[in-house]
């Protein structure tokens, strides 16, 4: 195994900003701009293979989507012990939710762009057409699978030296996020510590039309309205209805 730091935020941003060449940056020049040292470059190439470019290209590697699938284990074990250990006060509900934020599809695509991992995709023809260097799902399987590859080159520790910096960028957005700060969840969570059962979102009313419908929702527990809102999906809705009624229960 070759040896490990943990970039700066800075570092990783310089040496990542986008490059104006159009061909296919190869494997071995992405794993030293990102300063990451595979001794075998085919496993980081294959990490870096969609099943399109295999699939027109009878000679090539294998496609990634084996090391999506490791990369996504050890990306949930990897983030889960990052947010235990930073936030050391937040409870187990808030934990799972900022854990999913990390790992949803559009976080780890924004972690491949913020290291123009587009310029690295090997892509088959109609891929590379329709634009897929920049799409979200292309840019996050890719990701996973560059993690996965890291992890069987150097283990955790490289993975965690690795993902600190993107992590650390990201944190006070995540955190802002309603996912992590999901109100029909703490309601919930109230209501049954409480024992009266789980709240109930009723829809009582729309307004506007079909492309700019405004629904009002009102939550209830036990048969009693704790909170009314409004919003342009009945989830928006009910996650307003939901935020006060908390805000009734000095819960907030």
């Amino acid at each position: 195994m070759g040896g490990w730091r943990s970039l700066s935020s800075r570092e990783v941003l310089l040496d990542s900003l986008p490059h104006t060449h159009t061909e296919t940056e190869t494997a071995a020049d992405l794993a030293q701009r990102l300063h990451l040292e595979f001794t075998d470059i085919g496993l980081l190439t294959r990490a870096l293979t969609h099943r399109s470019y295999a699939n027109e290209n009878q000679g090539a590697l294998e496609d990634n989507e084996r090391l999506e699938f490791l990369g996504d284990a050890v990306l949930d074990f990897v983030i889960g012990a990052w947010v235990y250990r930073r936030f050391p006060e937040m409870p187990e509900g808030d934990l799972t939710r900022m854990r999913s934020a990390l790992v949803r599809t559009d976080t780890l695509a924004s972690f491949a762009r913020s290291l123009n991992l587009g310029d690295a995709l090997r892509l088959g023809r109609g891929e590379l057409a329709s634009g897929g260097r920049k799409r979200d799902s292309l840019l996050c399987a890719t990701f996973e699978a560059l993690i996965g590859a890291l992890y069987l080159e150097a283990g955790i520790p490289a993975v965690e030296a690795f993902i600190k910096p993107l992590l650390t960028d990201v944190r006070e957005k995540v955190i802002g996020r309603v996912e992590i700060y999901d109100p029909k969840s703490s309601l919930q969570e109230w209501a049954q510590s409480q024992h009266l059962g789980i709240p109930r979102y009723q829809i009582v009313d729309s307004s506007g039309p079909d492309h700019a419908k405004i629904f009002y929702v009102e939550v209830q527990v036990s048969g009693k309205t704790y909170g009314q809102g409004k919003g342009s999906s009945k989830q928006v809705a009910a996650q307003m209805a939901a935020q006060a009624a908390l805000e009734a229960l000095d819960l907030v």
